[in-house]
């Protein structure tokens, strides 16, 4: 993480060619510190000492299982320090009381014990962390904890679809109030469950019900007069109701949204649900949602890969930008499809792999890209490795940050660039520099000896 204050230091702390001398001189300092503790790979003993010299509690947080030596992990273990000594074990013990997110070899390493000890543990939240962090556990285990005598436990256990629940245990589970919504949202029910479930007065419970994949014809149709817009929206993307029905409702949630209804503009911008049922759909039927008024039926269609040619000329030029990016991620996707797309629109970075990565794109017009206005786009000519240095240049003159970062993390950067950008007005583009492993070892020193180190 960039320290503001001393983004040099904190770059620096993150170099993957920084050497042990370095790294233990920067160990004296907060900024350097925070970084190398967070270094992936194993960290030499006399780096780790010099941690424990000038760190505290927060610094040993990290220091922990293969990251450190055997021998260092003895040292942590027998530290005079308590705060020290059992920092990671607090660590992971606090965030356990906390409700906070703990990987399940975290948790065996700061209890001593193995998962499946961990899951029957007396402490609730201990047990519900378990839950949280162990996704591929055996359904022995899931029964378990679907048994567990702590509501928050059970919800925790069914928070998603999988390991799922077992048939025998579906009426139990629909039964109870802490794993109701969490269930029904999954599970196939029966007439009577649906009867129930539908007879509830909590509106979460009947929006679960709607979500169902596994509705038939008959309960979507007990579905059409329910005025809540999640419960509409979740209903027009059934497989059960007619293109005028699902019209309908769209419409009647889209009016609601332009009234200013937080609920229907949640229910039409943040819902995440998809007709995934349409990807299983014979081909003949799912191209009759090419035309589809609705986006959300041509993104999920332009994530089939078995479409005919005509159907992609269509997608490929779909009004709607998502569905043309769904589109361009199928296997052979035309490199000039990718291009076209990428130099109107840019790149999504969170979602991998990037379009850039595709195997169709024609990557030797990144270099190209640096001429485009939007510095998004200009942007993508750094995944280029061999970018020449003039148009390396051009961008770190750019005003916005983020390309200038991107320019000093570029694997082809000069030692004058990286000299430029380590005074840069904005820290996180130090930080990338000094973290650079093309920085060279007489800079390193200078950094620490400008700092004092």
């Amino acid at each position: 993480m960039t320290n503001v204050l001393h983004p040099q230091l904190s770059g620096l702390g993150r170099n993957p060619t920084a050497p042990e001398d370095v790294l233990v001189r920067l160990a004296a300092h907060a900024a350097g510190r925070d970084e190398i503790s967070w270094r992936r790979e194993r960290l030499a003993d006399a780096v780790v000492e010099a941690l424990l010299a000038h760190g505290d509690g927060d610094t040993a947080v990290s220091l922990h299982g293969d990251r450190v030596s055997p021998a260092m992990r003895r040292r942590i273990a027998e530290h005079p320090d308590p705060a020290v000594r059992d920092a990671f074990g607090d660590y992971v013990r606090d965030s356990v009381a906390r409700g906070t997110h703990v990987g399940v070899e975290d948790l065996e390493e700061a209890y001593g014990r193995p998962r499946t000890a961990l899951v029957v543990a007396p402490t609730p939240a201990l047990r519900a962390a378990v839950a949280r962090a162990w996704y591929k556990r055996p359904l022995d285990v899931q029964a378990g904890l679907l048994a567990d005598p702590d509501p928050h436990v059970r919800a925790v256990a069914t928070e998603h679809e999988r390991p799922g629940v077992p048939p025998e245990w579906r009426a139990r589970c629909l039964a109870d109030p802490a794993v109701r919504v969490n269930v029904a949202r999954h599970v196939p029910l029966t007439s009577d469950q649906f009867a129930q479930l539908m007879g509830s007065a909590d509106e979460e419970v009947v929006q679960a019900v709607a979500g169902n994949p596994h509705l038939s014809a008959e309960m979507v149709a007990r579905l059409l007069d329910c005025e809540d817009p999640m419960v509409r929206v979740s209903v027009a993307q059934s497989r059960h109701v007619d293109a005028e029905t699902r019209d309908r409702l769209y419409a009647l949630v889209a009016a609601e949204d332009a009234d200013g209804n937080v609920d229907a503009y949640v229910a039409l911008s943040w819902n995440f649900a998809e007709p995934d049922w349409l990807r299983e759909a014979p081909l003949d039927e799912r191209l009759t949602y090419l035309h589809s008024p609705h986006s959300i039926f041509r993104r999920v269609l332009a994530s089939c890969h078995d479409l005919p040619a005509e159907a992609w000329r269509q997608l490929d030029n779909d009004p709607d930008l998502r569905v043309r990016r769904a589109a361009a991620r199928r296997p052979d996707a035309p490199p000039e499809v990718l291009e076209r797309l990428l130099r109107a629109h840019g790149d999504v970075r969170h979602i991998r792999p990037t379009l850039v990565e595709h195997p169709h794109f024609p990557r030797e017009a990144l270099r190209t890209f640096v001429d485009e206005p939007d510095p998004h786009v200009r942007y993508l000519a750094l995944r280029d490795p061999e970018l020449p240095v003039p148009a390396l240049r051009q961008l770190a003159a750019a005003a916005e940050p983020f390309v200038r970062r991107g320019v000093g993390r570029h694997p082809n950067v000069t030692e004058a660039l990286l000299d430029q950008l380590l005074s840069d007005p904005a820290p996180e583009v130090v930080h990338d520099a000094a973290a650079n492993s093309a920085l060279p070892l007489p800079r390193m020193y200078r950094i620490l000896t400008t700092a004092g180190l």
